[in-house]
């Protein structure tokens, strides 16, 4: 396993992430929660990965009670990171919902607790005194923020007076956004960025086209329109090229492009103990400099359907109409 070292901590740079564990809309049912996130969880430490993601609004609390269960005999091997949601972000509710966490997780200390999202109503100063006032009581170790923007997170830190250790941020080649100063400015300051969906929910995994499209709740995203689907065939197709030069699989391919960039760290769930390996084997994964090339060519070249444009037509015409009626 490759690790990140930061802020005198080491993190692998594969980690899991616990988003769907608890969400019956995924499939991730009580069968998985007792028996299936028990087994992820325990290889995915004897393989050494040490980083689970989790967060509050994760299935509504059931996220951090199966995580917690999962860790309880293991506690040591873990570098436990959860989010609070800043929906009225002042001292006495963060300290209140951190508390619920550690109850859930059934710890006495985080190692990394997050702002899930920017709260702009309230002052980041009330924010971060909530957060310090945590670290202080011992509650957690360090703190971390998600969806910033790298002003935002050095306003935060700018506000807390010492280190967020974290940003963690949707990114993948698809979403490239975070190279553009997240990257540098943490690897310049001993900061880490953590990359939710890297893998922009199963699409670079190259298993889907337009006349094999996913069921269930990916079938809701706009990623997955056959339109999308046929646009993203360059990208899909440069994914399966480079996998096959390595014997690799597409998604450990985009795995390792993540991880290829410094104090990145990737959170890829992970259904089975088969997916959690393989996920676990793309950080030995060493992608050359064509290979990188290759793949962000054809990741620039995908323009997908967003917004409005992404809608049926039935929709769009009647937002159309709607608009010019106003």
């Amino acid at each position: 396993m490759r690790y990140v070292e930061v802020a005198g901590e080491k993190v692998s740079a594969i980690g899991l992430g616990a988003w769907q564990f608890g969400s019956r809309e995924w499939g991730y049912g009580s069968h998985y929660a007792e028996h299936d996130a028990f087994d992820i969880v325990h290889r995915a430490l004897d393989l050494g990965i040490n980083l689970i993601d989790t967060a509050e609004m994760y299935g509504f609390g059931r996220s951090e009670r199966i995580v917690g269960r999962a860790i309880a005999d293991r506690r040591s091997e873990v570098f436990l990171a959860s989010k609070v949601l800043p929906l009225f972000p002042q001292r006495a509710v963060v300290a209140r919902r951190a508390a619920g966490s550690a109850r859930r997780l059934g710890v006495t200390q985080m190692d990394l607790y997050q702002l899930h999202w920017p709260n702009p109503l309230v002052p980041l100063t009330e924010q971060m005194a909530a957060m310090r006032a945590l670290q202080r009581s011992g509650l957690i170790r360090h703190i971390g923020v998600s969806n910033y923007s790298l002003e935002r997170w050095q306003a935060a830190e700018g506000a807390l007076g010492r280190p967020v250790l974290s940003n963690q941020v949707r990114f993948n080649l698809v979403d490239r956004r975070p190279l553009k100063g997240l990257v540098e400015w943490a690897a310049a300051n001993d900061r880490m960025v953590m990359a939710y969906s890297p893998l922009a929910q199963g699409l670079l995994s190259a298993r889907y086209d337009a006349e094999h499209r996913p069921t269930a709740m990916r079938a809701k995203s706009a990623a997955f329109l056959p339109e999308n689907l046929d646009r993203a065939r360059l990208l899909l197709d440069a994914l399966r090229e480079v996998a096959g030069r390595h014997d690799a699989t597409p998604s450990q391919v985009a795995l390792a492009w993540l991880i290829g960039h410094p104090n990145v760290v990737a959170i890829p769930g992970a259904s089975t103990v088969a997916q959690l390996q393989r996920n676990a084997e793309a950080a030995d994964l060493d992608l050359t400099p064509d290979d990188e090339h290759r793949l962000v060519d054809a990741a620039e070249a995908f323009h997908p359907l967003r917004g409005l444009a992404a809608l049926p037509a039935r929709i769009r015409i009647r937002a159309a109409r709607q608009g010019r009626s106003r």
